[in-house]
């Protein structure tokens, strides 16, 4: 492992130099892995262990959407494509990828098709952390651990194909045949991570959901509009609002901070824009303070964990949140966005 200071912070991570691809495929050289469920997270950690030559199958309800997709993929339906049973009693390693609503429904067929020593693999702690509600116990005698990829399946995929490698963390809840960690380690490493550092469940399950219902979706969203509307109010073009939101953001103000950190997004900008932003940032910092110290409490006592089982198990879910993101793309500011999209340079036609 690498010791590494993280702002006067010292963590141990693991990289690819120390853990190399070889030394994942010398681990994983006699286990089957199982990919249940092939959504979100499924196709991207699946077609990375396959292009990184793990033995794996893919576990999907046969003839719909997913399945479809596995098979354009280049799964085949009796040698690489299984139902989720059967893809479990074949593997050494389940990695249990549906939904979480899903692994809640389908945990009473999986359980008992565990067999001693296979490692149970999740991508978030969510079942775990919360099996009060969720019922996901495993059995004492196997392995179980997460790797959580810090990034959308699209972005494991697409990164992994341009060779960069997205973070991620690993954990270990259960190590029945003292090889946990190292099984996990392995897995990170195969589906292309760019460094892993340690977690555990119940951390990785409270960073994530705050994370997400904060700024990188829920905050991000509602910040957007809150600023969008109030241009639009005092006059401004939809074209410009959504410009001075959105696009300067995403297109160029963002890259800077990848690139080297927000002080260099600073120093790339004007001294009037510099001088505002550092004067405002503690207004919003503090504003938004206790929203956040909320948000987190109710991650931790499990009120947001209710709210998610209850609505994805609806089973009129998918209609309702497509309608809900209908709406948002049928905003007015998303709809500017599209128009500006359009104008890019890269995205218009050329004679």
């Amino acid at each position: 492992m690498a010791r590494i200071n993280f702002g006067g912070v010292w963590e141990d991570v693991v990289t690819s130099e120390e853990f190399s691809l070889d030394k994942a495929r010398e681990v994983l050289a006699d286990e089957t892995v199982a990919v249940l469920g092939y959504g979100v997270q499924g196709p991207a950690q699946a077609l990375n262990m396959k292009d990184n030559g793990i033995s794996l199958i893919v576990g999907q309800r046969e003839g719909g959407k997913s399945w479809q997709k596995a098979v354009h993929d280049g799964f085949v339906p009796g040698e690489t494509l299984f139902s989720l049973d059967e893809a479990a009693e074949r593997a050494t390693i389940v990695q249990y990828l549906i939904s979480d609503a899903g692994q809640m429904a389908a945990w009473p067929r999986l359980k008992p098709l565990l067999k001693e020593g296979d490692a149970l693999y999740f991508s978030h702690g969510f079942s775990i952390v919360y099996s009060d509600q969720t019922g996901v116990v495993p059995p004492n005698n196997i392995d179980v651990i997460l790797v959580a990829p810090k990034g959308s399946g699209r972005n494991v995929r697409l990164n992994f194909l341009n060779g960069s490698g997205i973070n991620g963390s690993y954990a270990v809840y259960q190590d029945f045949t003292g090889r946990a960690k190292e099984r996990a380690i392995a897995l990170g490493i195969a589906i292309g991570s760019g460094y892993l550092f340690p977690t555990t469940f119940k951390n990785e399950v409270y960073s994530d959901l705050t994370g997400e219902r904060g700024v990188l979706m829920g905050c991000l969203e509602g910040v957007f509009e809150a600023q969008y509307t109030i241009l639009r109010k005092y006059g401004h073009s939809p074209s410009e609002a959504f410009n001075e939101t959105v696009e300067e953001l995403t297109q160029s103000l963002i890259r800077l901070v990848a690139e080297n950190g927000m002080d260099w997004m600073y120093y790339n900008c004007s001294t009037t824009a510099q001088r505002g932003a550092l004067d405002w940032r503690h207004r919003f910092r503090d504003a938004v303070t206790p929203v956040f110290e909320e948000l987190y409490e109710r991650v931790v006592s499990g009120q947001e964990t209710r709210i998610v089982l209850e609505a994805n198990s609806a089973p009129d879910y998918s209609e309702r949140l497509a309608e809900e993101l209908e709406e948002m793309k049928n905003s007015e500011m998303w709809q500017a966005g599209a128009a500006v999209r359009a104008l890019r340079p890269e995205n218009r036609k050329k004679p």
